[in-house]
């Protein structure tokens, strides 16, 4: 099935499917581990009767998911929660997963027939490179199937209507009551150009940006937000707001520290802005006491900038301190 077609399946108006879900669901990286693999245990199951889970105690033999009887031939799904991207960093863990699964059924008296890698994103160009490399090779020594599913075969696989009680429970938002959002404020042209100079449109400027307005517009609509909230000091409305603050700015550490582990690092990190709005547009993680749209929720990464706890090029930090008090 193709991405389209995936598309076409799903009912207007479903959310899409964030793999950062598994973070905010557990709390850290560790978790969201876990929660990535019980996900995939429910999918595979769906998908292929009789796929179970494996647990480690201590060790799990190289064996995440596995379909088939450890007395014969056997399919083992490996479970990897890279996020937000596989880099070069990953290959040293791709490899020692499979060559432990290949040890374990040696030692243990079964057949490995193909093993699968599981990953909630995609690749970047010099990784992908080296997996389709790797995978060739290995496969031609060791005569086993190697396959990848990635992010687009996972929501490909989530669209398909036999495992909608999957997508329903890991991603689909619990919303226990609708609070009305805080309406948008035009932004005057004096507020504009009084903002020409502000810390996170600089920050935008060293990455190579040229226009700025919509992103004054979030700033300055975050920023009503949040006076409106402390002003008001409702304990649930301030809670959001904090909620709110850390998650944005943890989208932006994991992105960030992706986007400078790629090789060659341009400064600029083209792309990191664009991705870390998406994510924050799409995520349905937002706590539901915040009275706040896609544009208030984009606005909140800006004051994290603001507050020079974050940008968009390698040296931000820099940025940041010129003209700091």
């Amino acid at each position: 099935m193709t991405a389209t077609a995936a598309a076409m399946n799903l009912a207007s108006g479903e959310p899409p499917i964030n793999f950062a879900a598994h973070q905010f669901r557990a709390g850290n990286m560790a978790g969201a581990r876990d929660d990535f693999e019980q996900m995939l245990a429910m999918l595979i199951q769906a998908v292929h009767p009789g796929a179970r889970a494996i647990a480690a105690n201590p060790g799990d033999w190289g064996i995440d998911i596995l379909l088939g009887e450890l007395s014969g031939l056997v399919v083992i799904w490996q479970s990897k929660y890279f996020w937000p991207v596989v880099t070069r960093s990953a290959q040293a863990q791709i490899r020692e997963s499979f060559d432990s699964a290949l040890s374990a059924a040696k030692r243990n008296g079964y057949e490995l027939s193909q093993w699968i890698l599981c990953v909630p994103s995609s690749m970047d160009p010099a990784t992908a490179q080296w997996w389709d490399k790797w995978q060739e090779r290995r496969q031609r020594a060791t005569g086993v199937a190697i396959g990848l599913w990635h992010e687009t075969t996972l929501r490909n696989l989530l669209a398909m209507p036999d495992v909608s009680h999957v997508r329903r429970h890991f991603y689909d938002p619990y919303v226990p009551a609708q609070v009305p959002r805080t309406p948008l404020r035009d932004l005057d042209p004096g507020a504009a150009t009084d903002l020409d100079r502000a810390l996170f449109v600089r920050q935008l400027r060293a990455a190579g940006h040229t226009e700025f307005h919509a992103a004054k517009r979030e700033f300055f609509n975050a920023e009503l937000l949040a006076r409106e909230i402390a002003d008001k000091r409702v304990g649930a409305e301030l809670s959001a707001l904090g909620e709110a603050d850390g998650l944005v700015h943890s989208i932006w550490e994991a992105r960030f520290n992706a986007a400078c582990q790629q090789e060659p690092v341009d400064a600029r990190l083209p792309g990191l802005h664009a991705g870390v709005m998406r994510e924050i547009r799409e995520t349905t993680a937002f706590p539901a006491a915040l009275p706040a749209g896609p544009v208030h929720r984009c606005g909140l990464m800006h004051r994290v900038v603001q507050d020079r706890r974050a940008g968009w090029v390698v040296r931000w930090r820099d940025i940041a301190a010129e003209g700091a008090p």
